[in-house]
C-alpha cells in the first residue's frame, strides 16, 4: 500500500467529568495501528490563535486533559485535534466549545469519617486536580440509621470544613453520604457517593 494521510478523528468532543475538563475522540475508520493524535486548544480571550498541549503531541491514547493548561477558567475555549502516521497527518477536527466554570460536571467527594467518644468527626475529601482546588467547592452530607428514610441534612460545607455530629443519642448502624455542589450561575450537584455505615454505642 502506498503512504496516505491517515483518516481524521470523529467523534471530537469537549466534555466536562469529575471535576475535569477533557477532549476525546474515536480513532478515524481504518486508521493505522502506528497512528498517534496533536491535540490545540483556543480560548476566548485569544481567537483564531491555536495553542499546544505539551503533554498532548503524538500521543496514543484518545483522549486529553486540558483542566490545567487553560490560562483562565472562565471563558469559553474549544480544542481540535489530529491523527498523524509517520510523516503523513489528517486534517484538524475542532470540538465544540465550553466554559469550565460554567459547564465544568462534579463528581462525588469520598467521606472521611472518624469517630472519638461521643462525636463522629466527618470531612469530605474531592478528587480535583491542583489548578482548581481553589474555587468555592462545598458539600452536602445526609445522615440517616440503616433502614431508615429518615436523613438529616448538613448542607453547604465548605470543602475543607469538617462536620462534626453528636452521637451520644445515636445508638445502631448509621449510614452517610455525600454530594459535592458548586454554584456558578445556579447550583450545581453530582449525585451523592457510596453511603459509609457505622456501628454506633453498640455495646457487645
Amino acid at each position: 500500500g502506498h503512504a496516505q494521510p491517515p483518516p481524521p478523528p470523529q467523534n471530537v468532543t469537549l466534555l466536562t467529568k469529575d471535576f475535569d475538563m477533557i477532549l476525546t475522540w474515536t480513532p478515524g475508520e481504518g486508521s493505522p495501528p502506528n497512528v498517534t493524535y496533536t491535540v490545540r486548544y483556543e480560548s476566548q480571550e485569544r481567537m483564531d490563535k491555536w495553542i499546544k498541549v505539551p503533554h498532548c503531541k503524538n500521543i496514543h491514547r484518545t483522549s486529553c486533559n486540558l483542566t490545567c493548561v487553560l490560562p483562565n477558567l472562565f471563558v469559553k475555549v474549544r480544542a481540535r485535534v489530529k491523527a498523524v502516521s509517520g510523516r503523513f497527518q489528517s486534517p484538524w477536527v475542532e470540538s465544540e466549545s465550553k466554559e469550565y466554570y460554567l459547564d465544568v460536571e462534579l463528581a462525588p467527594p469520598v467521606l472521611n469519617v472518624n469517630i472519638k467518644e461521643n462525636l463522629m468527626h466527618v470531612n469530605a475529601s474531592f478528587p480535583l486536580a491542583t489548578c482548581v482546588e481553589s474555587f468555592f467547592w462545598m458539600y452536602d452530607l445526609s445522615l440517616w440509621k440503616a433502614g431508615s428514610e429518615d436523613k438529616k441534612q448538613y448542607e453547604g460545607n465548605f470543602k475543607q470544613y469538617t462536620v462534626t455530629i453528636d452521637t451520644t443519642a445515636l445508638r445502631g448502624n448509621y449510614c452517610l453520604s455525600a454530594r459535592s455542589s458548586f454554584q456558578s450561575t445556579d447550583f450545581k450537584y453530582s449525585k451523592f457517593s457510596q453511603p459509609v455505615c457505622v456501628l454506633l454505642n453498640e455495646k457487645g
